[in-house]
């Protein structure tokens, strides 16, 4: 048979998307379908003095919810996740601008826009903080005793006793801001309410599982009254995560309170100005070096700006800080992280989850610990690069098969680094030159699946069913949201079983249907999710077998005679499958030691840019994307992964900056937050280093954030190599860069 893994197999959702048949939630038909808005608080803090419904809307049409009424249903005015502290509509009190204080719904989407407009919601204000530099100075408390959500610490070693005697302390701030998930399609749901049967809710989203945890609570209903369906989903990047259990929330309330469906999709405007987004960050780094340009002692301070409310924050906390020290071997590290509150709107998962921001963090400092030793950036990180046996910041071993070096060497050779840094230093110095070149290099890794204990507390379940006619039927809870699991996921069971790749159908996301096999999220849907199908198929095989409906060397028409036969004599033919960690993982939650990851992917990335000094503008020219994520499951896909990772970390780098006023996105268009479009964007060349891992499915790791974490930093190191200048704040807009160059004095 055709090997199927690592071929370039036709997505499994294609065809439907080429010629325009997929249907998304608002494409969804519904007879009698109300639609609802959400009427949001107009200051960034303070009390709810009066609402009022003014203006010429027919208010007697218009359903109306408030938080008032949530109690009356009996219900829990709380969006369920970590920390219960988000209101679904506030209840007296805002925190931020754009929170929910009421929600609409009416018939004609028309009416309904002019009421929400009707809608006069007056605050009395409070103080307000709006940076991680505010917050953390504590002149106005709006958390607990001192703004402080979440702290960690990874101590390794001793690190106060290296300070006197090293050679070389190199000491650096850097600053990342929010950013946008601009996924495709907006957040959208819609709701119905049955006395008898529950709620029922379909929409765009990543995690089927959290919004019926979350609509639980809501409505106080069993788990088998509430049913969650995927719907097509238009991107997701973490900002379909927690979000969807909030509009899930709101069309529920709508529908049960008019009896009738209802749904909400957001514009994009509102979109931008009311969903979760990348923490903005701070982080401070003290490094000691040897008198080689050995790393001696690393300690960091890794501060995240977690907005009004917890959401997912510890975790993107937690990863960040897990990352903040890169693959480097170092004997002393400490990492403080830190989650601040303010009143902007809460943050939320975004692709890479906290480790893009350490990660430019630290290797916009490992160029200037190379600067500071006298090496050139490459030769610094070679000398430091972990290596096979060495331990990470949580003293785990590293028993994965690694040749960082010679990752490094590769990816310069293919960027033409040596080459192209002589041939900058002597037109860059040419009198008369505007335009300046450079190059900037990062060496990274980043964790496949959940950290530390988090995939056994999660105890993923995937089923397989065997049909009448040959097909199996794989049913899972991880979504298709534009990243090819669906084609992965029928790639590795059709392996597996030795049957054609349309085989095997991917069944869609449905509470009702489908087992809870975690969220999709953190780079586990191939290396954990996927291993759980292989392992569902083959024991759909090996049931076969050891019943002698069916013989090894079997074809596909052998096996579907097989399948009808065992369900003619045993009815349905179907095997469940649950998780379980690779031997030797061990984890403390309470002192963040031990294997945080089952496996890592490795990458060295190599950016060129172009600097403007008349214009202060910087141009990608050319980006070289090197990474080891074991085996490649479609060489398509995960090319594609990297490349859209790459695009999206270019635009945090350089171009996509949230603007506050007042607590409140006021650049919330596609015409004033500016992003990367494919006229912006180099040639992004990729590569894969094949290193099988033992416990993913045919090796495989995983690839989804990976690419979102280095760009930023290697772009801006290339920027920094142009013009002679440090820049540690991003993106590097051009008012950045020509105050870096001495614009502002």
């Amino acid at each position: 048979m055709t090997e199927l893994v690592g071929a370039r197999v036709p997505r499994k959702e294609g065809m439907d998307k080429v010629r325009g048949v997929a249907q998304y939630v608002d494409d969804l038909p519904r007879e009698g379908i109300l639609h609802g808005a959400t009427v949001r608080s107009p200051r960034p803090r303070g009390r709810i003095a009066d609402i009022r419904f003014e203006g010429d809307t027919p208010w007697d049409e218009v359903v109306v919810v408030t938080a008032r009424d949530i109690g009356d249903m009996g219900g829990l005015n709380v969006v369920t996740l970590m920390v219960d502290d988000q209101p679904y509509l506030a209840d007296g009190f805002v925190n931020h601008a754009e929170e929910p204080v009421l929600l609409l719904a009416h018939a004609d989407k028309y009416v309904l826009e002019q009421a929400r407009k009707d809608v006069v919601i007056e605050i009395d204000e409070a103080p307000a903080v709006f940076t991680i530099q505010e917050s953390l100075a504590g002149e106005t408390v709006i958390w607990g005793d001192d703004n402080l959500q979440k702290e960690y610490l990874i101590d390794k070693g001793d690190v106060d006793s290296v300070w006197a005697g090293a050679h070389t302390i190199v000491e650096g701030e850097y600053e990342t801001g929010a950013q946008e998930q601009l996924y495709i399609e907006p957040q959208g749901m819609i709701g119905s309410w049955d006395d008898a049967t529950g709620a029922t809710l379909e929409g765009s989203l990543q995690c089927p599982y959290y919004v019926q945890k979350a609509i639980k609570r809501l409505f106080d209903l069993p788990a088998d009254k509430v049913r969650v369906i995927q719907a097509v989903t238009g991107g997701g990047f973490g900002g379909k995560e927690e979000y969807p259990s909030m509009i899930a929330g709101h069309a529920l309330l709508l529908a049960r309170k008019a009896g009738r469906s209802v749904k909400i999709v957001y514009d994009r405007a509102e979109d931008m100005v009311a969903t979760t987004k990348r923490h903005p960050s701070v982080t401070r780094h003290r490094t000691a070096l040897d008198a080689d340009g050995a790393l001696l002692a690393m300690e960091v301070d890794f501060v995240i700006d977690a907005g009004a409310y917890v959401t997912l924050t510890p975790v993107v906390l937690s990863r960040g800080l897990i990352h903040a020290s890169g693959p480097y071997k170092c004997d002393h590290i400490r990492i403080r992280g830190r989650s601040t509150a303010t009143n902007l709107p809460p943050h939320g998962a975004f692709r890479g989850f906290g480790a893009p921001q350490s990660i430019f963090a630290l290797e916009r400092h490992i160029d200037k610990c190379a600067a500071a030793a006298g090496l050139a950036p490459d030769e610094f990180r070679r000398r430091n690069l972990l290596s096979r046996g060495d331990t990470t910041a949580t003293g785990q071993v590293i028993d994965e098969e690694i040749d960082l070096p010679a990752l490094l060497s590769f990816a310069l050779d293919k960027a033409g680094w040596a080459e192209k840094k002589a041939r900058f230093q002597v037109s860059n110095a040419e009198p008369g030159q505007t335009v300046k070149r450079g190059m900037g290099l990062v060496t990274f890794y980043h964790g496949s699946g959940f950290t530390g204990s988090g995939e056994v507390h999660l105890a993923s379940v995937v089923h397989a069913r065997g049909h009448a006619d040959g097909r199996v039927e794989i049913l899972a809870a991880s979504t298709e949201i534009g990243q090819g699991s669906h084609t992965i996921f029928a790639q590795i069971a059709a392996q597996a079983l030795s049957l054609p790749y349309d085989h095997v159908v991917i069944a869609q996301p449905d509470t009702a249907a489908v087992p809870d096999s975690g969220p999709t999220v953190a780079s586990r849907t191939t290396m954990v999710v996927g291993k759980l199908v292989e392992r569902a198929a083959l024991q759909v095989r090996d049931k076969l077998l050891g019943s002698g409906h069916l013989e090894a060397g079997y074809d596909a028409d052998a096996f579907a005679q097989a399948c009808a036969a065992y369900i003619a004599q045993h009815g349905d033919l179907l095997v469940k499958v649950t998780y379980s960690p690779p031997p030797g993982i061990q984890w403390d939650d309470t002192t963040y030691q031990g294997s945080a990851y089952a496996a890592y992917g490795w990458a060295v990335y190599v950016a060129e840019v172009s600097v403007d000094t008349v214009t202060c503008e910087a141009r990608v020219e050319d980006f070289v994307a090197l990474q080891d994520i074991g085996k490649v499951i479609h060489p398509v896909l995960a090319a594609g992964q990297v490349e859209g990772g790459v695009a999206q970390a270019i635009g945090l780098g350089l171009y996509e900056e949230v603007k506050w006023r007042d607590g409140k996105m006021w650049n919330n268009q596609m015409t004033n937050y500016i992003m990367p479009t494919a006229s912006d964007l180099p040639e992004i060349r990729v590569f894969f280093k094949e290193v099988p891992f033992e416990y993913g499915p045919s090796g495989a790791k995983g690839v989804g954030e990976l690419p979102m974490d280095g760009p930023a930093p290697a772009v801006i190191n290339a920027v920094c190599d142009a013009l002679g200048i440090e820049l540690d704040r991003c993106p590097a807009v051009p008012e950045r860069i020509f105050e870096a160059m001495g614009g502002a004095a």
